[in-house]
C-alpha cells in the first residue's frame, strides 16, 4: 500500500507516517519548498529515508497534481492546515485559502488524476463552536466562532460533496484535541506542561494565559492517527466523531501539569488579556458512538496520562538543552 500525506511534518502527520510504515506502507509526505532547510523536520528526522518526501503547496493544485503522480497513492491523508484557531482571527485571508480552498484543490486533483484514492479529510472539534448540544456527534449543527473553524467546515462539507456527487471514497474524520510532545509550544496544552517545567527547573516564574475556563475534550494524537487509518479500512466512506467522552477545564489542565511537578498553579499561572481571542469556544466534548460500533476505535491514554507524558518529555527536553540553567534537585 502507498500513501500520500499532506502536513506530514506536523503532530498528527508524524504520527500517522510511523503508523503506516509499522504496516508496511510506502509513505510519501507533501512539504512546501519553501521549508526546505529552516528546521521544521525535526518531528519525521527519526523516520529517516523511510519516507519519500514531495514538494507541493495546498495553494498550487499543480503541485498536487504532480505530487499525486509521483506517489500514485492508494491513500491520501490530508492534514495540511494552518492549525492554529488563535491565529486565524489575524489571518482570516490565509486561513481560507490553506483550509477551506485547499481542501477544494487537492479533491479536484484526486478527481481528475486518481478517482480510486480513498481520501481522509482532518475536519475539527472547532467547527460545533458554542453549540447548545452537551455531547456533539456527527448530527450535531455546525455553529463555527472562527475563522478557522470555518474554513474547516467549508473542507469538511466539500469532502461529503465530493462523495456524494463524484463517488468519491471521501470520508472526514471530525478529531476533538488531541496532544503529544511533538505539539507546538504555541497551543495552550504545550504552552501549560512546558511552563510547567520551565518554572519547576528555575527557568521561568510566571506563565500568562487566556480562558481558564475554557472546557475541551482532550485525547492523545497516537490514537487519532489510528482512528485515520481505520476509517479508510471500511467499505463505505463516512464521517467519524473522534473523541474521548471526558472533557476538562484550562484550569484543570495547570492544576494537573504543575501539581506533576510539586508547585501550585495559582502561584504562577496568570491571564493575559492578550491571549483572549475575539470570540471562543466555552465547552467541547464528543461522542465517539459510531466510531467505537463501526471502526472498533477506543482511545488508549487517559488525560491525566497524556499530561504526565508531555511534562516528564518537556522537563527532559529542558534539562538536556540548557543543564546549566537548571536548579538542583
Amino acid at each position: 500500500m502507498r500513501a500520500l500525506i499532506t502536513g506530514i511534518t506536523g503532530q498528527d502527520g508524524s504520527y500517522l507516517a510511523e503508523f503506516l510504515l509499522e504496516r508496511d506502507y510506502e509513505v510519501f509526505g507533501l512539504v512546501r519548498s519553501t521549508s526546505l532547510g529552516l528546521g521544521t523536520f525535526e518531528r519525521i528526522a527519526h523516520l529517516g529515508d523511510r519516507v519519500t518526501l514531495i514538494e507541493g503547496d495546498m495553494l498550487d493544485e499543480g503541485s498536487l497534481v504532480r505530487a499525486l503522480k509521483v506517489a500514485q497513492p492508494d491513500e491520501v491523508y490530508n492534514l495540511a492546515a494552518h492549525s492554529f484557531v488563535a491565529r486565524s482571527f489575524g489571518q482570516p485571508v490565509f486561513t481560507a485559502d490553506v483550509n477551506a480552498l485547499g481542501v477544494a484543490r487537492i479533491l479536484e486533483a484526486i478527481r481528475e488524476t486518481s478517482p480510486s484514492v480513498r481520501f481522509y479529510q482532518a475536519s475539527s472539534s472547532e467547527m460545533f463552536g458554542n453549540t447548545t448540544e452537551s455531547f456533539q456527534s456527527e448530527e450535531t449543527l455546525l455553529v463555527p466562532a472562527s475563522p478557522y473553524a470555518v474554513a474547516k467546515v467549508f473542507g469538511h462539507l466539500l469532502t461529503q460533496n465530493y462523495r456524494r456527487a463524484y463517488g468519491l471514497f471521501a470520508c472526514s474524520g471530525i478529531l476533538f484535541n488531541h496532544e503529544s510532545p511533538r505539539r507546538g509550544l504555541h497551543f495552550v496544552t504545550r504552552k501549560v506542561t512546558d511552563g510547567a517545567a520551565r518554572i519547576s527547573l528555575g527557568m521561568a516564574e510566571k506563565l500568562k494565559l487566556g480562558n481558564l475556563d475554557a472546557r475541551r475534550d482532550w485525547g492523545f494524537a497516537g490514537d487519532y492517527v489510528r482512528a485515520m487509518w481505520l476509517m479508510l479500512q471500511q467499505d463505505e466512506a463516512g464521517d467519524y466523531v473522534i473523541a474521548t467522552g471526558a472533557n476538562h477545564s484550562v484550569r484543570d489542565l495547570c492544576e494537573l501539569a504543575f501539581g506533576m511537578v510539586g508547585l501550585d498553579y495559582r502561584d504562577h499561572v496568570e491571564v493575559d488579556e492578550v491571549n483572549l481571542r475575539p470570540s471562543d469556544v466555552q465547552d467541547l466534548r464528543g461522542d465517539a458512538s459510531r466510531a467505537r460500533e463501526k471502526l472498533g476505535w477506543e482511545p488508549t491514554v487517559s488525560f491525566e496520562e497524556l499530561i504526565r507524558m508531555m511534562v516528564e518529555s518537556d522537563v527532559a527536553r529542558l534539562k538536556a538543552s540548557a543543564p546549566a540553567a537548571v536548579q538542583p534537585g
